[in-house]
């Protein structure tokens, strides 16, 4: 199975001089193409930081990321970076982030919108997928929180991403609805997309690939 992501040497240094915070230092993660894979850590280990990274919304101090075997760190252009975002990789957080003034059909089709295309019919296949497609025409007012994350799942595929980026995306969720979500994402890697999540479960990893743990500046591969 080839590599989607490869990470090598990667250091992230924030402030300057005595002011210095070191969160990751030499780094090395390689995710394969159609696996779901749970980087493990503590609040504040720097989880967090190690995906805004491979999601380009932050920038390394040192090191590689190889996304398809292109060095994402050296692309310059925010417009090039936002591109790649949108055309190749997905975003779930720990907040669903869905808008109050729209159903949860128009919430999930918003991506294909902003690019000019009408996915309402995909958004209502995603939403019917996880299980939530009777109640496509709710508002997120009227949902339970099980279901406003899983339509924030379904959100981040609409636009067929190679890559899904969870950050702690069960954080406000109860036991039974955690489990959930980790079952969709092993049967989204089963389907071949590339789950990458991060979150301080370790429940997580009884449904994962392979798992990293984040210790001390350093990732460590457990499974």
């Amino acid at each position: 199975m080839a590599d989607i992501l490869e990470i090598k040497n990667l250091t992230k240094v924030y402030g300057q001089g005595k002011e210095n915070l070191c969160v990751l230092e030499n780094a090395d993660l390689t995710v394969p193409r159609g696996a779901f894979v749970v980087l493990l850590g503590p609040s504040g280990s720097g989880k967090s930081t190690l995906l805004n990274l491979i999601g380009m919304l932050d920038k390394p101090t040192s090191g590689q990321i190889l996304f398809e075997g292109k060095d994402i760190t050296k692309i310059k252009s925010e417009t090039k970076r936002s591109a790649l975002r949108r055309k190749k990789m997905g975003f779930v957080f720990q907040f669903d982030g869905l808008l109050p003034e729209f159903s949860l059909l128009e919430n999930v089709a918003l991506p294909g919108l902003m690019h000019g295309k009408d996915e309402k019919p995909r958004a209502q296949k995603l939403l019917d997928q996880f299980g939530i497609g009777h109640i496509s025409h709710k508002m997120p007012a009227d949902l339970s929180g099980g279901e406003k994350q899983r339509a924030a799942i379904a959100r981040a595929l609409c636009n067929r991403p190679d890559l899904l980026l969870a950050d702690e995306p069960t954080g406000n969720l109860d036991a039974a609805r955690k489990e959930q979500v980790f079952k969709d994402f092993a049967a989204l890697a089963q389907e071949g997309l590339t789950v990458l999540m991060v979150t301080h479960d370790v429940h997580a990893a009884h449904f994962a690939d392979a798992v990293y743990t984040l210790q001390e500046r350093k990732l460590l591969r457990t499974k």
